[in-house]
């Protein structure tokens, strides 16, 4: 078993219980110990001064792509995992767009086995809708839940088929897991490379419409009202969603979506000079969209953030706009944009942020972790929100560097993340201390 942690002094923070004061926090065995002021410190524990520093549950991301198997020139489960640690998650859950797609019970397992041989963060695999994405026919849901599969998803591809997107939200009710979709009318978005508006006009870029995210939303939470199944919504984008997704909470459907820092952040205007790294599927949208996820994050109609973690190669990214590939990388600079873009600005506050990133996530997805209440699993990272820092992706655990922050500086970082009660990342060495036994 590891050794015990004791982290004192620092702002415990943990939304699920209502816990937010400075006090000492005890790890041991691998579980949640204890909560409290002047905690002793158990034999040869490994002691972490958090004074001036949030201990809070492990951050944890629903929609990542790590590439493999397929593609470990871009990323690997490892390298994902551990440019996860270094952005304070304790876990990420894995989409299944992989070469070949996981949409069997040995693809999951081999992204599991991968995953338990890196031993940094978690990885939860998500497995595929349809077999081979192809959205045709249903995979086999229940052995890939059985292998370790948290969700299912075609991302990356829209499920456009209605019959086939009801068939699996009946069938994800006898599993107990959520459908994750990537909502995108491939008709209306066509051809397109970036948000339709005046800067594609200007450009002369074809341009995707967000009615083509806001009609498969509708048709989604049609069909999550029609079969109770829990309808989760990717990377939401645009307004007309949000108040889509307002109104179906409202009204007591399974829904639940996800908005990532790039569309609370920038806007389209982020395309200009054909710049490829603002490139993404959905795209960047107007500024009144972005206010409207900034809005929608803060009063809980979208309930978590993800990163929509993408990793591509230089020169994959260097084609011209309209041949370059979707997606940046995002593990590692999430938390930073979050806490400049939310908590600074006084949209949000700091536990409101820590809920929409720990707390709910392993809620939605079922998952260990997300709570510091006595017995849980020790999944927990130390945040220095005052840190300010410039984006380097030179210094970034990830093998891809596809981002457009590059030297923006933020503000807040992970210092230290811990996983199962074993430190997986610190940014600095830690000062350990270790007690003697005594005589």
């Amino acid at each position: 078993m590891p050794r015990p942690i004791l982290l004192r002094g620092g702002r415990v923070i943990d939304p699920a219980s209502g816990v937010d004061r400075p006090a000492d926090l005890l790890l041991q065995d691998g579980k949640i110990e204890a909560i409290g002021q002047n905690l002793g410190r158990p034999d040869s524990a490994i002691v972490i001064e958090a004074a001036g520093k949030v201990v809070s549950p492990g951050l944890i991301d629903l929609h990542v792509h790590l590439r493999e198997p397929g593609q470990e020139d871009l990323e690997t489960v490892a390298t994902g995992a551990m440019a996860a640690a270094a952005g304070g998650f304790s876990a990420v859950c894995a989409m299944p767009n992989t070469d070949p797609v996981t949409d069997n019970q040995a693809a999951v397992g081999f992204i599991v086995s991968q995953a338990q041989r890196a031993e940094k963060a978690r990885v939860y695999p998500i497995g595929a809708i349809s077999l081979g994405q192809e959205g045709q026919q249903l995979a086999e849901f229940g052995e890939l839940v059985g292998a370790g599969a948290v969700a299912v998803s075609d991302d990356g591809k829209p499920v456009v088929s209605s019959h086939l997107m009801r068939t699996a939200l009946e069938y994800s009710r006898t599993f107990g897991i959520p459908v994750a979709d990537h909502c995108e009318d491939p008709t209306l978005a066509a051809g397109g490379v970036m948000h339709e508006g005046l800067i594609s006009t200007r450009l002369g870029l074809k341009g995707m419409p967000a009615a083509a995210e806001e009609i498969m939303v509708a048709r989604d939470i049609i069909l999550a009202e029609l079969t109770g199944g829990h309808v989760h919504l990717c990377h939401m984008s645009t307004r007309g969603s949000v108040e889509l997704i307002r109104r179906a909470k409202e009204r007591g459907i399974p829904v639940t979506a996800e908005a990532c820092p790039h569309h609370f952040t920038l806007t389209h205007e982020s395309c200009e000079g054909y710049n490829t790294n603002a490139k993404m599927n959905p795209p960047l949208r107007e500024p009144e969209d972005r206010e409207a996820i900034r809005q929608a994050l803060r009063d809980g109609t979208i309930d978590v953030i993800c990163t929509d973690h993408a990793p591509h190669h230089y020169d994959a990214k260097e084609r011209e706009f309209d041949d370059a590939p979707n997606g940046i990388i995002g593990l590692e600079t999430a938390l930073g944009l979050a806490i400049t873009e939310l908590v600074e600005t006084g949209l949000i506050d700091l536990p409101t942020l820590i809920r929409r990133m720990s707390a709910t996530p392993a809620r939605i997805f079922n998952l260990p972790g997300g709570t510091l209440t006595r017995g849980a699993t020790a999944d927990v990272v130390v945040l220095d929100p005052a840190a300010e820092w410039v984006v380097e992706p030179a210094t970034f655990f990830s093998k891809s560097r596809n981002t457009p922050f590059t030297g923006r500086r933020l503000r807040g970082r992970a210092e230290v993340t811990i996983v199962r009660g074993q430190v997986v990342y610190q940014r600095q060495p830690l000062v350990a201390v270790l007690t003697a036994r005594p005589n």
